[in-house]
């Protein structure tokens, strides 16, 4: 017998709201289970993850997985983490990187996915537009600032961090005290996150 929240997941990998904005084709990518420890919010799918489904499965979710200090099967287990970017489509590609998430998707799933993920210990909010959809007005001036500014969400057991895509080598380089600092600290958090 299907849950509620097999349900809502069906229901969100059959939604077709963004279809006519979507030049590579409607393929909502999602992963969450009713007890998932660990929520990873980010933007939306990059073309890899589009072509197979799989969410992060790509050097961004390699570099993730580095930083959080697991392996794919942990990453893949939807008892451990659950994975709701703020757009669930492959929004397409612009001029400097793929284009922003479609600003259907959140309003309409999130309100009903997030409540039904009651275990959930600490949230990954991943990149400028997670961090603008979760954090809000909460959020500092520049993305680089709210991830300086961590220890202000954490409480809420929220922890801002940068994307980890290649595109944002340059932004690793300046900020060297993110790999120094906040990569331990997200380990022992995360640790503590998936300890059952």
């Amino acid at each position: 017998m299907p849950t509620k929240i097999d349900r809502v997941l069906a229901d969100i990998r059959a939604c077709r709201t963004c279809a006519a904005h979507l030049p590579h084709g409607v393929r909502p990518v999602v992963q969450a289970a009713a007890d998932s420890r660990l929520l990873i919010v980010s933007q939306a799918p990059g073309r890899k993850v589009h072509e197979t489904g799989i969410p992060f499965n790509d050097p961004s979710g390699n570099r993730l997985r580095e930083w959080m200090g697991i392996d794919r099967d942990t990453f893949y287990d939807p008892r451990a983490v659950a994975i709701v970017p703020m757009g669930f489509c492959f929004p397409g590609t612009g001029k400097s990187g793929d284009l922003p998430p479609r600003p259907e998707c959140a309003p309409q799933w999130h309100p009903v996915l997030m409540p039904l993920l009651a275990d959930v210990r600490l949230t990954l909010v991943i990149g400028m537009y997670a961090q603008k959809g979760l954090l809000g007005e909460r959020r500092q001036r520049t993305l680089t600032d709210t991830v300086k500014h961590w220890r202000e969400f954490i409480a809420d057991g929220l922890l801002p961090l940068p994307h980890p895509s290649p595109r944002n080598q340059m932004w690793f380089r300046r900020n060297p005290w993110f790999e120094a600092e906040l990569v331990p600290e997200l380990q022992r958090r995360v640790a503590d996150a998936l300890d059952r």
